[in-house]
């Protein structure tokens, strides 16, 4: 059974959320305290560009660039939303229940975007994909309220079940459960975490989410200003543990007493009995060096990614695709023959390619360069093995078969930006200039500024963070540096190695951890 855990660095300006699986980095998450935009946020938006020949729509959600809004995506049920919308407008917010509203007919799935929409229009819609690069957010108004086991619809009448359930018994139960209690004029869609729920647990998920949507429109006033946010979806940490959480997840590690409170409540109310795996960190080093996540992001996240015994992907971003190539290194020079090696470093790298494709969130069309081999069967194997370890991957994609050139076809979705983290450091001694001061005088200036915050703050407990083999320097040894300032300054200075700061970076934190400012 795989060990998931859950770390999350909080900080003032960002969310980090780092999955570990077996303590292996699989997922990260970095969510920007100010981020406006994410996907599931439902707006009303004004219809601010009509475009025919694209058959689309172009909405000012208050992005800088419009959003975008195909005909496609209206729903079949654009009518009727629009239509009760307009009746909770009229009615200063008290449309009445969704379960008696009369329905419009469906709108043509071949028709025109300038028989439904037209310029100035405010329509309620939600966000499918965040803004990338320099395109603006990707829309639908066919919404969709998610929960943990359940995906309301509102204005259809379907429901439908993951297809990652495989159990048929379980399918046509859940089938048979939701239809039975589903309100009129509301579609459900089944995820896979309802497998072996109770109606009452279904039931009383499936009133909150009519409740969220219909409580909405109760705001709505005639003098209602567009664009606005109309139901914001939950902020990511809460998001990723929706999707994630499961019987199986052992620990949530957080190091802020606030959103660990959040998590707690959130978790009490999906599963109670896993409240007591949400744990608060109050350790000296950084949550992320403490689990030893900061080191494997450095390791991860560069352009050359090494795995087992020598062999390396290369990975490279272009505005079309991602390629990623496979090298053996010196992995070539064991004793198997070419093809047996082949095959043996290519199931190697489908494994690491699969958590590098989560990692990195990366989207669109990923091209991998195999190893050659020759052999039919071996090229099948590798195509089965590569879908074997995307099994476990949430987002959507598509696998296809290895060419005569050896390449491999991955199509991902992507609905946010790709996570880019730079590994490269720039030389901590010279800041890129190619000039640096003499190293020997680097303990003299963290002397200087000890002797600075001694006088300063007038205490007698310092903290000094530093990298890893500073803090060797400063504290090995019969009669070390750090003890010799102790002694000279007559404080208690607690040198700590921080596995993420750059080779010659320093920063100073009183007793109750906060960071003394230097100027």
């Amino acid at each position: 059974m795989v060990n998931k855990d859950l770390i999350i660095d909080v900080s003032d300006s960002e969310v980090s959320i780092a999955l570990l699986e077996d303590k292996q980095l699989t997922e990260l998450d970095k969510e920007k305290r100010t981020v406006r935009f994410s996907v599931g946020d439902i707006y009303l938006g004004k219809v601010r560009k009509i475009m025919p020949g694209l058959n689309a729509a172009f909405i000012n959600v208050g992005y800088e660039r419009d959003a975008f809004l195909h005909y496609l995506d209206l729903g079949a049920q654009f009518r009727t939303q629009h239509k009760y919308y307009l009746s909770a407008l009229q009615r200063q917010g008290k449309p009445g229940p969704v379960h008696k509203f009369k329905s419009e007919p469906d709108i043509d799935k071949d028709g025109k975007i300038t028989d439904v929409l037209t310029a100035g229009q405010t329509v309620i819609v939600q966000i499918t994909k965040e803004p990338i690069s320099t395109k603006g957010p990707r829309l639908s108004s066919e919404i969709s309220i998610a929960g943990r086991n359940l995906v309301l619809i509102p204005f259809s009448d379907k429901v439908s079940i993951s297809s990652k359930l495989e159990n048929q018994d379980e399918k046509n139960r859940l089938k048979t459960l939701l239809q039975s209690i589903r309100p009129k004029n509301y579609g459900i869609i089944v995820r896979t975490a309802a497998e072996g729920k109770k109606v009452a647990v279904l039931d009383a998920e499936l009133r909150e989410l009519v409740k969220k949507w219909e409580a909405a429109f109760s705001t709505l006033k005639k003098e209602t200003k567009t664009p606005k946010l109309f139901i914001g979806e939950m902020n990511r940490t809460t998001t990723i543990l929706r999707d994630i959480l499961n019987v199986t997840f052992t620990n949530i590690h957080v190091n802020d007493t606030v959103i660990a409170e959040e998590i707690r409540r959130y978790i009490k109310e999906i599963a109670p009995e896993k409240v007591k795996i949400v744990k608060v960190y109050q350790g000296s080093a950084p949550i992320f060096d403490h689990f030893g996540v900061s080191k494997q992001i450095k390791a991860l996240f560069g352009k050359t990614v090494s795995f087992k015994h020598g062999a390396y992907l290369i990975i490279e971003h272009t505005e079309a695709l991602h390629v990623i190539d496979v090298n053996s290194g010196n992995r070539s020079r064991t004793g198997n023959d070419q093809e047996s090696n082949a095959l043996e470093v290519n199931l190697e790298a489908a494994t690491e390619i699969a958590r590098q494709l989560r990692l990195r969130d990366m989207g669109g069309i990923i091209v991998i360069d195999f190893i050659d081999m020759q052999s039919s069967e071996n090229k099948q194997v590798l195509f089965d093995k590569m879908k074997e370890v995307m099994a476990n991957d949430r987002t959507k994609h598509n696998i296809l078969p290895l060419t005569k050139f050896g390449l491999m076809q991955i199509t991902r979705q992507r609905v946010r930006p790709e996570m880019h983290i730079v590994t490269n450091e720039k030389c901590p001694s010279c800041r890129g200039t190619g000039e640096i001061k003499p190293t020997i005088l680097f303990s003299d200036v963290l002397e200087k500024n000890l002797a600075f915050n001694v006088g300063k703050i007038k205490t007698r407990i310092i903290y000094l963070n530093v990298h890893p083999f500073v803090a060797s320097y400063l504290t090995k040894g019969f009669f070390p540096i750090c003890l010799r300032w102790d002694l000279r300054y007559k404080i208690l200075l607690r040198v700590r190695a921080v596995e993420s700061l750059q080779f010659l970076e320093y920063h100073f934190f009183d007793r109750h951890n906060n960071e003394i400012d230097l100027d």
